[in-house]
């Protein structure tokens, strides 16, 4: 065996269909796109979601919702969890930057304090919003709440 001698598998080859070159070829005429229609013409693109004529789908079903282009998510951080990081690291002044150093969020996100849970330590808070059950908790105990 020489490597000149080498030749593929048999049926392992096959010679690319050459369409549209006269009826000789057997492809030739209407070039496997069938009779007449968009899909015969040139220049056809598929509209995307087209079915044939059919309604389609995004057609068919309701429209309902809204999106508040406005909407601000918080991640939210309950009293309780202020008491237990105050107590733990012994703070008098919890922010964004202790909430982050606790594990809590991330710091990327806006955080909202709300009003579940007990405080009992007075601690000054600052964040981005408040629930009113919080603000009065915190005020209560003679700390501050603070927004950012």
């Amino acid at each position: 065996m020489k490597l000149h001698t080498l030749k593929p598998a048999a049926g392992s080859t096959h010679s690319r269909r050459r369409i549209g070159r006269g009826p000789g070829s057997g492809l030739g005429g209407t070039s496997t796109r069938g009779h007449k229609g968009a899909k015969a013409r040139s220049g056809y693109k598929r509209k995307i979601g087209f079915e044939g004529g059919q309604m389609p789908l995004q057609r068919r079903l309701p429209k309902f919702g809204f999106k508040n282009i406005n909407h601000k998510e918080y991640h939210a951080v309950n009293l309780s969890t202020l008491q237990r990081i105050a107590e733990k690291e012994n703070l008098t002044k919890i922010g964004i930057e202790e909430l982050v150093a606790a594990g809590i969020t991330n710091g990327k996100e806006l955080v909202k304090i709300l009003g579940k849970g007990e405080l009992t330590v007075k601690v000054d808070v600052e964040a981005n919003a408040f629930s009113k059950t919080a603000e009065e908790a915190i005020k209560a105990v003679g700390g501050n709440a603070t927004i950012i």
